[in-house]
């Protein structure tokens, strides 16, 4: 069995098999269009993930907040106007008779500048009594609006609930 001879070398040649430099260059191309594209999509999914963040933020000050009014809900009236742009913002809440409302108001304005979203707003806003009206529950809404620098767009939570003092 030793050596075999073969009369004919060019059959043997092109019986091998493997790449090719110009298949070699196609599958190139594909993977470095393929990279490309998975690096648009992490730019894309990090730009999200700080939307997603911030819209976080903002919703846990709104929460805070409204949490800090159902605990109170007796005096809820109290909590109409805050706004957190206004420098007299807690001012205007009664220190003798409401001072719990005032020292929400105060460290919920704190809390809010505090944030970190650019131009944040939070303001609550407390309706008369709604009907029915033997039931003294009125509808309060917290909205925090902010801008988004990254894209320069005004974006905003606004949290809804009725309160009953009882």
């Amino acid at each position: 069995m030793g050596n075999t001879y073969n009369p004919n070398p060019i059959t043997t040649i092109s019986c091998e098999r493997g790449f090719t430099l110009l298949e070699g260059m196609i599958a190139t191309v594909i993977l470095g269009i393929g990279l490309m594209g998975m690096g648009a999509m992490q730019g894309f999914s990090l730009m999200k993930n700080v939307d997603a963040n911030e819209l976080n933020g903002a919703t846990i000050l709104a929460s805070d907040m409204m949490e800090r009014i159902l605990f109170n809900r007796r005096n809820a009236s109290s909590y109409d106007g805050i706004n957190t742009m206004n420098a007299t913002n807690c001012n205007t809440i009664d220190v003798n008779s409401q001072r719990q409302a005032r020292g929400d108001c105060l460290q919920w304005d704190t809390m809010v500048k505090g944030a970190r979203l650019s131009g944040v707003r939070g303001t609550v806003a407390v309706s008369a009594e709604i009907a029915p009206i033997v039931l003294k529950q009125r509808n309060v809404a917290i909205t925090l609006t902010w801008t988004d620098t990254r894209i320069q767009r005004t974006r905003s939570v606004t949290l809804n609930s009725i309160v009953s003092p009882n």
